[in-house]
């Protein structure tokens, strides 16, 4: 590793907040906690359910430590969410340099005093931060690898605090921030003040074997159907590449302009695009898109819900994609599945449980 011996960059202490959305009560509590924890040089866990406005709560942390020539980073573990945060934050700070850090990325020039990273990407950094932020911290690969953690305190500066920012934070962040009495900031209820959707099962048996045989499980292709009568947005989410690969086919003759992705796709962000721009109406996907991706009025379905790598915590993120938008606040989260797990029950009560808790015992969600 090569390090910077010379003189330190310059950073600036006017940077530009252009946002005009107004914060719930919630929000603006939440918002104002993070920024005493930035003060006090306090680690802070913002624990708030899918679609609470999250990425808007970090707006007037950051602010408040560029325009103390502060150095920010926003790392996350995934490149999606990046690929979602970087034009939000080039919006809302558009005086700032800011660089996103992803593989294969574009070159860009300049010190950039906010950098938003995936966390392997953090590797090229050390003793660099004032402050950390870790979105989707509960996210694959970065609770399984120990180096990516270990990563995360290597780039910040001795005093500077870490903020992780999570809808489904795991226990053991919830018992470190417990014991180290960190910042902390709950948020139960959406942004828009409509509950969270209730994911529904649906059998589907021996959906692989139909799929190998060349044929969509019927009631599998009759939702497909109906979201495309409907002009509705969807994403299907398979357990396994082969076999999201072995039904794309089968779905492209429903319509053509079905698509896939997975996390080796070099086109995955142009799909995305697409489908957020209306371009297609549907995404096949591996669980590369569970977090961290606002598709308006999208409808989602998950093949194999009972399948290992659907944890509980992955379908609560999944069923989070549903019902983001003010205007379409409802929408359909359909489990398929070859028998129902703890896995997804613990999903489903858990949502039960947050619009219990942000709507009070006495409001009907």
């Amino acid at each position: 590793m090569i390090s910077w011996i010379g003189a330190k960059p310059l950073t600036h202490k006017k940077h530009l907040l252009d946002w005009n959305g107004t914060f719930t009560e919630a929000q603006k509590e939440a918002a104002t906690q993070l920024v005493s924890s930035i003060k006090q040089k306090r680690n802070h866990l913002n624990h708030a359910v899918c679609g609470a406005g999250k990425t808007e709560i970090l707006f007037p942390a950051v602010h408040y430590a560029l325009n103390r020539g502060l150095r920010v980073c926003i790392a996350t573990p995934r490149t999606d969410v990046v690929l979602e945060l970087f034009p939000r934050f080039q919006k809302v700070f558009p005086k700032t340099n800011i660089h996103a850090l992803y593989g294969k990325a574009p070159k860009q020039t300049g010190f950039a005093q906010l950098v938003i990273s995936t966390t392997h990407q953090l590797f090229r950094f050390e003793n660099a931060f004032d402050v950390i932020i870790v979105d989707e911290a509960d996210a694959f690969p970065y609770t399984y690898d120990q180096a990516l953690q270990k990563a995360v305190h290597k780039v910040k500066k001795q005093d500077a605090p870490v903020a992780l920012v999570t809808a489904t934070p795991s226990p053991q962040i919830l018992a470190k921030q417990k014991k180290e009495k960190w910042g902390y900031s709950f948020i139960p209820k959406r942004y828009h003040g409509h509950p969270l959707p209730i994911p529904r099962y649906e059998s589907l048996w021996s959906y692989d074997k139909a799929i190998q045989k060349g044929r969509i499980p019927r009631k599998l292709r009759e939702w497909t159907n109906e979201k495309l009568s409907n002009q509705e947005p969807f994403l299907i989410f398979f357990p396994t590449i082969q076999l999201m690969e072995q039904a794309i086919p089968l779905f492209q003759q429903l319509d053509e302009r079905i698509l896939s992705v997975h996390a080796e796709d070099t086109d995955r962000k142009e799909k995305v695009m697409k489908l957020r721009n209306e371009q297609i109406l549907g995404l096949l996907t591996t669980t590369i898109l569970e977090r961290g991706i606002t598709i308006k009025n999208v409808q989602v379905a998950v093949v194999g819900a009972e399948s290992k790598i659907f944890t509980s915590s992955a379908l609560i993120q999944i069923s989070g994609r549903v019902g983001r938008n003010a205007a379409f606040p409802k929408g359909d989260i359909v489990f398929f599945h070859h028998g129902i797990t703890a896995e997804m029950d613990e999903a489903r009560n858990e949502i039960f449980r947050l619009n219990k808790e942000g709507f009070g015992k006495n409001e009907t969600p």
